[in-house]
């Protein structure tokens, strides 16, 4: 019987690559998009950077579902609305299933038009010495910039 030899770079690249994963791990949890991404502009070797997230996935350090869960739920705190969400997680490389499923969770509880409305109020408070019509406009755009649905904001400014 053989011993199996690994080179020394190749034990010091996987080192190396987990230390960078539990490092991000750490403060947040990251899609496995994101560790992927962070791993290869470490210029670390394909094969290194996928024995790396096959390891951290075992042990379920990687969870694409619960990541879109945590990240909806910090988001709409903010508040964002739901397209700025659904582009985030898409840019974030998490499956179009994975996040309908996630978003489908969260909107028995969610009322845009509120929010809209709360922020409408507090964007008025901002622009209050600036012309009706262009506050109009600098509120329209800030709520779509959060991802507002294009009707709600617009029955929202509609009362101003």
């Amino acid at each position: 019987m053989t011993a199996q030899l690994v080179s020394p770079d190749k034990d010091q690249n996987i080192r190396k690559a987990k230390g960078i994963v539990f490092r991000l791990v750490k403060f947040r949890l990251r899609s496995e998009q994101e560790l992927r991404d962070r791993l290869t502009a470490k210029n670390l070797p394909l094969p290194t950077i996928e024995q790396t997230i096959r390891y951290v996935k075992d042990m379920g350090l990687i969870n694409d579902c619960l990541f879109a869960q945590q990240w909806i739920t910090s988001r709409l705190k903010k508040p964002f609305g739901i397209n700025r969400i659904r582009l985030e997680l898409k840019e974030k490389g998490i499956d179009a299933e994975i996040i309908k499923k996630a978003i489908a969770e969260v909107m028995p509880g969610y009322d845009e038009q509120t929010i809209v409305t709360e922020l409408v109020r507090h964007r008025l408070r901002v622009y209050k010495n600036i012309d009706p019509e262009k506050t109009k406009q600098r509120i329209y755009g800030y709520l779509l910039r959060r991802g507002f649905n294009t009707n709600a904001s617009l029955k929202a400014i509609e009362n101003i």
